[in-house]
């Protein structure tokens, strides 16, 4: 079977190829034959019902610094693809939110991965709210006063912009930190939505972990441990991947949420574990691919493309 591809994401040229979910996502296309493209959300066009993107097609290779060849661009009909892999990264903005609106008009006669319905119906960090008693003590508010009462039940907390991504803007704030409502009074003037409060994890020292489903089961996790003195464990903002074992709590987690995440078509989604307590649902452009293959030798990517290959068989 030979698919036709178009990846929807950040430049393919800039990415690391060592560390790149994405690009281990087009490895894995390529050497199962199937042809790629890619093009930014912002190349999108929607007229007459039919949705086009100016894109290039792309041979990918395993090299460091020449890790991609980029054809001329051209003007695709996304109808024509078989899959569209959805993995621009956050934030989770009205352009992204736009994104979604205009991959609905081909989905699922094109597979888009995953589905643009249900990652605006499932922003991360409100998503994993449905699923009760598996996060941490947690308030999602714009309420000063709830804010307030919160922090005084839990002094050590973790304060998270509702829509970011990748670590940015996270911030603990200790009992004797007495910078919360500055805090929150600059991000209120620059942002409508609500904050994210939480209870601080001190498990977090010992790692963040994710782990990676397909089709709402785990393949495997790594482990993020933060850089000593600091809360945040996000590898982008510095922290560093370790090998770790599912425990018998994550296992417990994803038995619990892998159902929904079936039932959504959300394909591809990496959850972050502090301890025992269940903290995000990445569905957006979940990352760790790479990580967990050079740790375990399991390649989640291509368990990925195992099952959308089947559903392009199953029709």
């Amino acid at each position: 079977m030979t698919l036709r591809v178009a990846i929807q994401m950040n430049p393919i040229s800039g990415v690391n190829s060592e560390t790149d979910t994405s690009f281990l996502m087009a490895l894995n296309a390529q050497e199962r034959g199937h042809k790629l493209w890619v093009y930014a959300p912002e190349a999108l066009a929607l007229e007459d019902g039919a949705l086009t993107a100016r894109a290039q097609s792309i041979t990918v290779r395993n090299v460091v610094g020449d890790h991609v060849t980029l054809g001329p661009v051209e003007v695709v009909d996304l109808s024509t693809m078989d899959v569209v892999l959805m993995r621009q990264d956050p934030p989770f903005d009205m352009a992204y939110i736009t994104a979604t609106h205009l991959l609905e008009h081909i989905h699922p006669k094109t597979l888009v991965v995953n589905d643009p319905v249900e990652v605006r119906n499932c922003p991360e960090k409100l998503f994993v709210t449905h699923f009760k008693g598996l996060q941490p003590p947690t308030l999602v508010s714009h309420d000063i006063d709830a804010i307030l009462d919160f922090r005084a039940r839990f002094p050590d907390m973790i304060l998270k912009p509702l829509y970011g991504g990748g670590g940015s803007g996270v911030a603990r704030l200790k009992p004797e930190d007495g910078n919360l409502e500055a805090m929150l009074e600059l991000h209120f003037e620059l942002n409508r939505e609500p904050v994210i409060c939480q209870a601080f994890l001190p498990a977090v020292s010992a790692g963040d972990k994710r782990v990676l489903l397909v089709d709402g089961e785990p393949v495997g996790a790594i482990n993020r441990i933060p850089l000593t003195g600091q809360t945040r464990s996000n590898l982008r903002v510095g922290g560093t991947a370790a090998a770790v074992d599912l425990t018998a709590r994550d296992i417990e987690i994803c038995k619990i949420i892998g159902p929904e995440l079936r039932r959504r078509g959300l394909l591809f989604v990496g959850i972050d574990v502090i301890g025992d307590y269940l903290t995000e649902i990445n569905v957006t452009s979940p990352t760790g691919a790479q990580q967990l293959k050079r740790f375990t030798g399991i390649d989640a990517t291509a368990l990925m493309w195992d099952r959308i290959e089947a559903m392009r068989i199953e029709g």
